[in-house]
């Protein structure tokens, strides 16, 4: 368990971008294969624009890099947090250190997103989407990234996690993202593995483009988040309809109109 600690805890930054790389790629070629639906789209020109959105944050992550780091010094040397109160197996503190990562960082700040005005608003622009695929999962506001990386950090510190806990956890969240995302299909086997985990299926309810499946399947890895608090919903796929009831379809691939949603008051916000 030491050594799995120390490889990801000494992972180089080029070996987690081609785990980035390498998985969104995974999921491009099998969207060709095994698609969930036949969307007529330019597939390049729509990655473009989400692409676009993924530099924003990967900008912002180089400052909340290090900030993350500095946050990881002062735990270990204030011994702060519940993990330090503690003295269980190593395995046993990973496992509930990705869960609260996972509930705090994913499930509860994405309830939030989607309940609080002004962040939901924020959050708009990953809704707008008409052609869910792979990107889609890249396609985030920068404030919204902000404030999804600002909840990570209250979970590390609640914790006080090891920094290589996080950084399973980072790994383990690009791999869900961009399978929940992806346009594929599983058949009858999303619906078994959607007991634990959040699969393609579900999430594409959150994407239907109008209440009340907007506010539905908050979860990122474990989907018994949406069960036990009763925002769980799997029913026919082929009832879904992609985007947003609150925004014009054709912006969607407008990048500035996008990144103005928040400020843009004729844009109205449920509720």
């Amino acid at each position: 368990m030491d050594s799995l600690l120390l490889f990801f805890e000494e992972m180089p930054i080029w070996m987690r971008l081609l785990w980035v790389v390498g998985v969104l790629g995974v999921f491009w070629i099998l969207e060709g294969y095994y698609a969930l639906v036949k969307i007529n789209y330019k597939k390049w020109k729509h990655a473009g624009v989400n692409f676009t959105f993924l530099l924003f944050t990967m900008l912002i992550n180089v400052g909340f890099g290090a900030l993350t780091l500095g946050v990881f010094y002062w735990i270990e040397t204030a011994q702060f947090g519940l993990l330090h109160l503690v003295d269980w197996p190593v395995w046993i503190e990973l496992i509930l250190s990705l869960l609260v990562l996972d509930f705090i960082a994913q499930y509860g700040v994405h309830y939030l997103l989607h309940k609080v005005k002004w962040m939901w608003r924020l959050h708009i622009i990953h809704h707008s989407d008409t052609k869910v695929d792979v990107t889609t999962g890249t396609r985030h506001h920068p404030l919204d990234f902000v404030i999804r990386e600002t909840f990570a950090l209250f979970a590390v510190l609640l914790m006080g996690m090891p920094i290589a806990f996080y950084l399973i956890y980072r790994i383990l969240s690009v791999f869900f993202t961009y399978f929940t995302h992806a346009n594929i299909n599983l058949g009858k086997i999303d619906k078994y593995i959607s007991y634990v985990f959040v699969t393609p299926n579900m999430h594409k309810f959150h994407h239907h483009w109008e209440m009340p499946w907007t506010d539905t399947n908050f979860g990122n890895m474990f989907s018994f988040w949406d069960r036990i608090f009763g925002t769980f919903v799997y029913d026919d796929t082929k009832k879904i309809r992609y985007g947003l009831d609150l925004v014009d379809d054709s912006t969607d691939e407008d990048i500035m109109y996008q990144l103005k949603i928040p400020f843009n008051k004729a844009v109205k916000t449920k509720g």
